[in-house]
């Protein structure tokens, strides 16, 4: 049976009523009749939002439509809450506990931390539930979810462990608190199940064969597919119940109805966890190409500064690679395509620096102190399980989490212990030798921003702040290609007038370097037809192109010929040396630089250029290469008018350049660690003045 309607609800916790104007975490309910384009409706209270669906599904009913509504909260908690709340295993029941227990009045005021202190009091030690303001703090209900010990049940369900981006459900409070539109999203539903009594079920704890079927929806399975589809100033709640109920809707009937079967039936499930590509098969994942005139230089340009040369192009260039979801391990070098937000605290809890004792920093001030020792201590993953009495202190190890009742920590070296007490002399800074919950990074902060290419130290973080899986950028595409009759393939024989092919090997290399996955399209002889095959062909396979030789406006300059035919070229003739004019342009969509066919003028116009620009289009943030001002070991005199960049090595503290400037000495890219640049107007460099020195590292490479 095929679904007529697709309802997708985004709930909100609110204490009050969200404002008139439409805004972020509010309640937002998408909905999709026949397959058509989805309406968003934005409602201020969850009464009004309860009387919207009631009246949507009661006017669904009558006109024979079957609907599927998704939300986006926890149907269900992690195994053995309902049994220890109800005495049973039936998810149902508690929901029916929960609609007697939840006051939640019209302009959104509720109880939901009196239910939250009830519910706890039904388990042993503190927890599970923790997160409230600090007003409603309490033994009973925790404001930090480090507070919790003992009450024995698990932190997470299972499609949570899946997801580790989400956040568990017992989490009430601030960024992030799925708990608490549980606790005020399935009364609703249970008065949902109420009113249309048989007409109802619930997916995955009843057979979704009726006429209106329930699900538990989580939109950031298609985050990117949201974030492709969303306009450029469309609230992110309203773009997420749009695009997924549109993505419900897609999908073929008999595969959604076998995924409403899928899950735990006590703990419940995500619907489509497992289908993700299913769901977004027709979303437009990859950005739109970029305009065939997006290199177009304006009226009367004609040598073009090279700060005006990246002005340019960083205004005019954006991403052209989709995005999709990748495991931490296989996330290195890969571009992240959104903010990594925290899913916990790093460190998630106080915990020690050294090996010592702990004791409440107050007892710690006078000029020689002795306390008694508590029995026990704590070392990494073996929290101390009670209380610290103030005056006394306890034995800790470094990355312990510090005991209740502790904040301070003394120096193993600095005292004398002999297992009943500790002595050492005062007095101790409060704080010392400890780390506080969070002082790197805050759960629900952005830990990684969007454009980072990840290393092994951006991994280490995502791993220490709770992710298993990063959202990365696909990886570039480039296509290298160099043309010219003279040309040969290295180790070949050449015959006079012919040289081997240096470029196409290096620009692969580099293009490799930096992450991208090359598609060699070889060597092209100085023949149009040929060439444009080639270029054809990169327009259907690569997302940029790199070409070497044939950029000038000669006879058998091809490029320039075939990319001004196209109509996309725009020759920017750059004041810089080594270089020659780039000829940049468009062809079927993809953009191609095309490059000098000399190896030191393609190599530097590639690392000054192509570099950044290709970051772009990748998904990074536009890479300035970082120099650093150095003595000269040279004397040099130049002319005004260009921006000059000189093969250069530091040896004792200073810059010295390569003995020859000619641009076809190869050589001197190899003995070179990096460029001296020196800026566009007339200069006169002497030994000891300072120069910029760019090391190779800085282009990464």
């Amino acid at each position: 049976m095929r679904f007529d309607t697709i309802v997708v609800v985004d709930w909100s916790a609110r204490s009050a009523p969200s404002p008139e104007r439409p805004t972020k975490d509010a309640i937002w309910i998408g909905t999709v009749r026949d397959g058509g384009e989805a309406e968003a409706t934005y409602l201020r209270t969850r009464h009004a939002a309860e009387t919207h669906l009631v009246s949507l599904l009661e006017r669904e009913r009558k006109d024979g439509r079957r609907v599927l509504a998704g939300f986006d909260f926890s149907f269900g908690y992690p195994r053995g809450f309902a049994r220890g709340v109800t005495g049973s295993d039936d998810t149902l029941a508690l929901w029916a506990w929960l609609e007697e227990a939840v006051e939640d009045r019209p302009d959104n005021a509720n109880n939901r931390w009196d239910v939250a202190r009830r519910l706890n009091a039904l388990f042993p030690g503190v927890g599970p539930f923790w997160g409230c303001p600090a007003g409603e703090a309490s033994a009973e209900l925790p404001a930090r979810g480090t507070e919790r010990r003992g009450h024995g049940l698990p932190e997470r369900r299972r499609a949570e462990t899946l997801l580790p981006r989400m956040q568990p459900c017992w989490k009430l409070y601030t960024t992030g608190s799925v708990g608490s539109q549980a606790l005020l999203g399935l009364p609703m539903l249970h008065r949902l199940r109420q009113r249309f009594g048989a007409d109802l079920a619930v997916s995955p704890f009843e057979p979704p064969e009726r006429a209106i079927v329930l699900a538990e929806v989580f939109p950031s399975l298609i985050a990117q597919a949201i974030a492709a589809r969303a306009g450029p100033d469309e609230i992110a709640d309203r773009a997420q119940v749009r695009v997924l109920s549109e993505a419900l809707a897609r999908l073929d009937p008999a595969r959604l109805s076998g995924m409403l079967r899928e899950g735990d039936t006590e703990e419940g499930w995500i619907l489509g966890l497992g289908h993700e590509d299913a769901l977004v098969q027709d979303a437009p994942l990859a950005p739109p190409p970029l305009s065939d005139d997006c290199f177009a230089l304006p009226p009367g340009v004609d040598w073009t500064p090279v700060e005006d040369a990246f002005a340019m192009l960083r205004a005019r260039l954006r991403p052209v690679v989709g995005a999709g979801i990748v495991p931490l391990g296989d996330a290195a070098g890969r571009v992240l395509a959104d903010d990594v937000i925290a899913m916990r605290s790093n460190p998630p809890e106080p915990n020690t620096a050294v090996d010592g004792y702990a004791f409440a920093g107050s007892a710690g001030q006078g000029a020689e102190v002795i306390l008694p020792l508590v029995e026990g201590r704590a070392a990494a993953g073996r929290p101390y399980a009670g209380t610290v009495p103030t005056g006394h202190a306890v034995r800790v190890l470094t990355g312990a989490a510090l005991p209740a009742g502790v904040d301070t920590v003394v120096l193993d070296e600095d005292t004398r212990a002999d297992g009943a007490r500790v002595a050492f002399r005062g007095p101790v800074k409060i704080g010392a030798n400890t780390r506080k919950a969070g002082e790197d990074v805050v759960a629900g902060g952005v830990a990684l921003e969007a454009g980072r290419r990840l290393g092994p130290a951006d991994l280490a973080l995502a791993a220490a702040v709770g992710l298993g899986d990063l959202p990365v950028r696909n990886r570039l595409r480039v296509a290298v290609l160099s043309t010219g009759d003279e040309i040969r393939e290295p180790g070949s024989e050449a015959g006079s007038g012919q040289i081997f092919d240096a470029n196409r090997p290096m620009l692969a290399s580099l293009a490799a370097r930096w992450g991208y996955e090359v598609i060699d399209l070889g060597r092209c002889p100085d023949d149009r037809d040929e060439l444009r095959a080639r270029l054809d062909r990169a327009a259907v396979e690569a997302d940029a192109v790199l070409t070497s030789g044939g950029a000038s406006a000669g006879d058998e300059d091809h490029v320039s010929a075939l990319l001004r035919e196209s109509g996309a070229l725009a020759e920017w003739r750059i004041a810089l040396k080594p270089g020659r004019p780039l000829a940049l342009g468009m062809w079927g969509g993809v953009p191609v630089f095309g490059l000098p066919g000399n190896p030191v003028a393609a190599f530097v116009c590639t690392l000054i250029f192509a570099r950044p620009a290709l970051g772009v289009l990748a998904g990074e943030a536009w890479r300035e290469p970082q120099g650093f001002d150095v003595p000269a070991g040279f004397e040099k005199r130049k002319k005004p008018g260009r921006r000059e960049y000189l093969r250069a090595r530091m040896r004792d503290g200073r810059a010295e350049v390569f003995k020859s400037e000619g641009s076809g000495r190869i050589s001197g890219l190899c003995w070179a660690e990096g460029l001296v640049e020196l800026e566009d107007g007339e200069r006169h460099v002497r030994h000891g003045d300072p120069v910029r020195f760019i090391p190779y590292g800085s282009f990464g490479i």
